[in-house]
C-alpha cells in the first residue's frame, strides 16, 4: 500500500495517528475474575463486532504479521488485541480490546475500542460544542454490539463513551439507570439488557 494511502486510511495499522487521541469504547464489567468467563465474553464480543483479524502488534499491517488467537492468554501476552472493524458509516477502521484485571477484590473489565485518531480520519462527526468526543451513531452501534454480546455471554454492566472504563460499576448502579447520563449504559435487569443512551 503506498504511504500516502496509509496516511489517510483509518484502517491502517502502521499509521500511528490512527491509534492516537484516546479511545471511544464499549467497556464491559465481566462480573467475574475467572479467565474462562472473561474468555467467553471476549469471544462473544469479537464475534458481535465482526472484527476482521486478531493481531498483537499495531506497528505492522495485518498482512505483515501473523494473527494471534483471540484469547485471554494473547491479551496477557500482548496487552491489547487489535483488528479492523466496519464503522456505522461503512468505513473500515482499526480497533482493539484490552483487559483491566481487578484482582481478588473486584470484577474484571474488557474494553473494546476504536481510537479517536481513526474516527477522525473516518470523518465521524462528534464535536457539537462538547470538549470531549461523543457520537450518538457510535453509541447506538456499540450498544448493538454490547447487546449481541450479552445474548451469548451475560455480563454485569456496559458503559459507552470516551474512555469510560472504571467510571462506575454495577454495584454503584444498584440496578438503576441514572436520569441524567453523560455516557451510555448497558444495564442488565434480570435477563434483559437495557440501553440508557447519553442524554446530557
Amino acid at each position: 500500500m503506498p504511504d500516502d494511502l496509509v496516511m489517510t486510511n483509518p484502517a491502517s495499522f502502521r499509521d500511528q495517528t490512527n491509534w492516537s487521541s484516546g479511545y471511544y469504547e464499549l467497556a464491559i464489567e465481566v462480573g467475574s475474575t475467572d479467565d474462562a468467563q472473561i474468555q467467553t465474553v471476549l469471544s462473544a464480543l469479537w464475534s458481535a463486532a465482526d472484527v476482521q483479524g486478531c493481531f498483537g502488534n499495531s506497528d505492522r499491517e495485518p498482512q505483515e504479521q501473523d494473527p494471534v488467537p483471540c484469547t485471554v492468554a494473547s491479551l496477557s501476552e500482548h496487552g491489547h488485541l487489535r483488528g479492523q472493524v466496519r464503522l456505522p458509516t461503512g468505513q473500515l477502521a482499526v480497533c482493539g480490546c484490552l483487559a483491566i484485571r481487578g484482582g481478588d477484590e473486584s470484577s474484571d473489565w474488557l474494553d473494546f475500542y476504536v481510537p479517536v485518531g481513526a474516527l477522525e480520519k473516518a470523518g465521524i462527526a462528534y464535536w457539537n460544542g462538547r470538549p470531549f468526543f461523543r457520537s450518538a451513531d457510535l453509541d447506538d452501534w456499540l450498544a448493538a454490539i454490547g447487546t449481541e454480546t450479552f445474548k451469548r455471554a451475560p455480563f454485569s454492566l456496559g458503559v459507552i463513551g470516551f474512555e469510560v472504563s472504571g467510571c462506575t460499576d454495577a454495584s454503584a448502579m444498584e440496578g438503576r439507570l441514572p436520569a441524567e447520563r453523560d455516557i451510555g449504559y448497558l444495564l442488565p435487569q434480570g435477563e434483559v439488557l437495557h440501553f440508557g443512551a447519553a442524554n446530557t
